[in-house]
Formats: structure tokens, C-alpha cells, sequence
């Protein structure tokens, strides 16, 4: 049997990780001394509160080798023959991956393989699910791995953030890029390219950088009915989240959808209000 494991980022609800038995090792975030996992930490509402109103920027860090590890056995004493594929954020932005490198070292009998997303959230949350349902439906390791190559190969994932002060104060992207983001009150359009965020576009309002995101997407299709898996996420942006769903809808022959709300790790470096799609196109 295989069994999938990934990391927090990806964001998965609930009952799609117990439908698909899909084992999630936490990321932390850390408020000073205070240090907090995206599972039994804080949950999101207290989090984005404290984020608006502290000047004390939040920071996060991987999982512990020993964390993964400890995974990899309790999975190996349900089952000493499992095989272990684990999915993890892009290891251009966090150490995630090489801490469950290091943790499948640890243990040289068993058949782990950890697979670099180089994406985060919805992207890698689609990687993960499509592996778990192939393996329930007893593809081999070495075609799933095609297939998670070809998704890490065409996925595409554009956010839409009210603000790139976030960003700014986390590091995670240049003074003049933020400085780009907040002329004229624009709002910045962004895009993950090959494991990291970049900066995409700008627009003067919500409704054109959403109108600029959809475009973006549809770019990448062969098609304008090409199938396609997507997700969409947001930062306590409920009501604008149903809104850009109804639409996705609409303008996509969607195969698998799923919505969520970013948790600390990665929505501490994008801010309240942020929206992000990803999508896929079926092979």
C-alpha cells in the first residue's frame, strides 16, 4: 500500500485528508517566543487578528526532521511494506523538504520518496490528493510521479493581495516590488514561478486584478473548455471567496474544486484579503 503524506501548506479541508487518508506533518509559526504548529496552534481567525494589530512580524519555520520520522514509523507499524510518498512546499520557499530528506535517510529500509512540489498551497494541495486517489486505485509509485510531474509542470497559481507590505516585512519580497504594489493604491497581482513569488502584475482595483487573474489562467489552457483540476483559497475573505468560486465555475470545466482558507505559514507573508486560484489542466 502507499500512503501520501504532505505538509500544512497545503491546506487541505478536513474530510478530503480522512476521504483520502492523507497524513499531514504541521509547519510553525512563531510570535516571538510563542511558537505555534497550523494544526493545534492558533486557528486562522486569532492569528490574522494578532497579525492587523501587533508590530511584532510573525516568523515561521519548517517542520523538525524528527517530525517526519516519527510519521514515516507510525505509518510503517500499521504496515511494514507501505511505501511512503511525501509531497512538500516548494524548497524555494521553506526548508520543508530537506528536513523529510533528512528524516527518509534515517530510516534506509523503507521505500520513501519525497517529491518537491515547488508550489505551495492549492498547488500542492492538488498534487496531494490526485496521488492519494491514484494510489487508491493501485497506480504504481513510478506513474503517479509522472503525473505529479506533469502537474508540478503545468500548474498555475496567481493571488490576488490587497497589499505587499506583508510580503515587505517578511522578506519574501524586494522594497521595489512593494513599492510597486502599493502605488496608486493598486493592488498587486502575483504568481508562483518556478517554486517562488513573483510579482505579475498591478491593478487600480480589486475587480480588475481578479478580471487580470482569470485571463492569466486561461492562458495557460490549449482550450477554453480544457478540463482542469483547480482550488481556490483565501485570508478572511469569505463573502469575495463564494463570489470568485460562482465564477470559476462558470468560466472552467472544473474536474475537482476545492476552497479553503490560507492558514499562518503562508498567509502571514500575504495579508488579509488575499484570493488565490490554482489550477491544473487534466493531461
Amino acid at each position: 500500500m502507499l500512503r501520501v503524506v504532505t505538509d500544512s501548506t497545503s491546506y487541505i479541508p478536513y474530510e478530503i485528508l480522512q476521504q483520502h487518508q492523507i497524513v499531514v506533518v504541521p509547519l510553525k509559526v512563531l510570535f516571538g517566543a510563542e511558537v505555534y504548529d497550523e494544526i493545534t496552534g492558533l486557528s486562522n481567525a486569532d492569528f490574522y487578528r494578532r497579525l492587523m494589530t501587533t508590530a511584532d512580524f510573525p516568523t515561521t519555520s519548517q517542520p523538525a526532521s524528527g517530525e517526519f520520522k516519527q510519521v514515516y514509523q507510525q505509518i510503517l507499524q500499521q504496515d511494514a511494506a507501505a511505501q511512503i510518498l511525501v509531497l512538500s512546499i516548494s524548497s524555494k520557499l521553506s526548508g520543508t523538504y530537506n528536513a523529510a530528506m533528512t528524516a527518509a535517510e534515517q530510516l534506509p529500509e523503507a521505500k520513501i520518496t519525497v517529491f518537491d512540489s515547488l508550489s505551495a498551497a492549492m498547488g500542492l494541495g492538488l498534487m496531494a490528493i490526485t496521488a492519494a486517489e491514484m494510489a487508491a486505485a493501485g497506480h504504481p509509485l513510478v506513474q503517479i510521479l509522472a503525473r505529479l510531474e506533469q502537474m508540478r509542470r503545468d500548474t498555475r497559481i496567481v493571488l490576488v493581495v490587497d497589499t505587499l507590505e506583508y510580503l515587505k516585512r517578511g522578506g519574501r519580497i524586494g522594497t521595489a516590488a512593494a513599492f510597486l504594489g502599493t502605488l496608486l493604491n493598486t493592488k498587486p497581482i502575483l504568481a508562483v514561478v518556478e517554486g517562488t513569488l513573483q510579482p505579475l502584475d498591478r491593478a487600480r482595483t480589486k475587480k480588475r486584478a481578479l478580471e487580470r487573474l482569470f485571463s492569466e489562467l486561461e492562458g495557460q489552457l490549449s482550450t477554453p473548455r480544457q478540463p482542469i483540476q483547480a482550488g481556490i483559497m483565501h485570508i478572511a475573505a469569505q463573502a469575495e471567496l463564494e463570489s470568485l468560486a460562482a465564477l470559476m465555475t462558470e468560466r472552467f470545466n472544473i474536474t475537482r474544486f476545492y476552497t479553503s482558507e490560507l492558514g499562518p505559514v503562508v498567509g502571514a507573508h500575504l495579508g488579509p484579503g488575499a484570493l488565490g486560484v490554482g489550477i491544473c489542466p487534466e493531461p
